[in-house]
């Protein structure tokens, strides 16, 4: 039967924490408590010491109803009662291949890399949602362990669940996760151009066509080309998934 410890890896196993590695962790919670209210991100914080939630941000996205203090309190408990059951499945298929890509990354760069995948919450009212998670470390124990990650939870802009990749910092390489084969594979990153950025970060800012037309000195023809343009590159049929997209998938950084 699965449990909630099936979640953490007995490769990312986590004691003895020094007191040194306490005294570096002290007090980066008031920073990403900091970060959620002026960004309203929906933000959750992972200690795998001690196998639960360390922080959870009160943006009503991920809780289902709950507060953020009872989603806390319920840990990975959550999971068994909001996730639906495939997806359930696949979440602890990500938390084993994870680890596993994990610890064949050299020990300084760890910290660097990110995994991001998709999943269904279901609501109490039963309204089902396609999330977006991104997962990545803040700290590592000495031995290159995960102690600590941070979990930033969007709107998915895709179809289903799965979509699972890895990103390294400064990287253009995005490794993807073929469920199917069973197997990771290398991409590269989508790479927008200067004036298709500009209109994205114009429209994550609310900007209509004609107002980004004005602002950046051409015609609203030529906003709807390069819109064009970006929709075919992402694979999305209109702005919103664009800007979901480019979100989801570190594009614009």
């Amino acid at each position: 039967m699965v449990s909630e410890n099936d979640f953490f890896s007995s490769r990312n196993t986590v004691r003895n924490i020094s007191e040194n590695e306490k005294d570096q962790a002290m007090y980066y919670l008031e920073a990403i408590k900091a970060f959620a209210r002026t960004t309203y991100q929906s933000i959750y914080v992972i200690d795998y010491e001690k196998k639960g939630f360390e922080y959870v941000s009160e943006n009503p996205l991920f809780l289902c109803g709950h507060t953020a203090e009872e989603v806390q309190q319920l840990g990975y408990a959550f999971y068994f009662k909001y996730v639906t059951q495939g997806d359930l499945d696949l979440l602890l298929k990500i938390n084993t291949i994870g680890f596993d890509f994990y610890e064949n990354i050299p020990v300084e760069q760890r910290i660097y890399h990110t995994i991001t995948y998709d999943f269904h919450l279901k609501n109490p009212n039963g309204k089902i949602i396609l999330i977006n998670q991104k997962l990545t470390p803040v700290y590592l124990t000495q031995n290159g362990k995960i102690w600590k990650a941070i979990c930033i939870i969007s709107l998915s802009s895709e179809k289903s669940s799965g979509n699972i990749k890895i990103y390294k910092k400064g990287d253009n390489k995005i490794y993807k996760y073929d469920l199917d084969g069973d197997f990771w594979k290398t991409t590269e990153k989508i790479t927008l151009s200067n004036r298709e950025k500009e209109i994205l970060q114009f429209s994550i800012r609310g900007y209509t066509i004609g107002e980004i037309a004005e602002t950046i000195f051409v015609s609203p023809d030529t906003v709807k080309f390069h819109r064009r343009k970006l929709f075919s590159k992402l694979g999305v049929a209109n702005i919103s998934e664009a800007i979901a997209y480019a979100t989801n998938n570190n594009i614009l950084v």
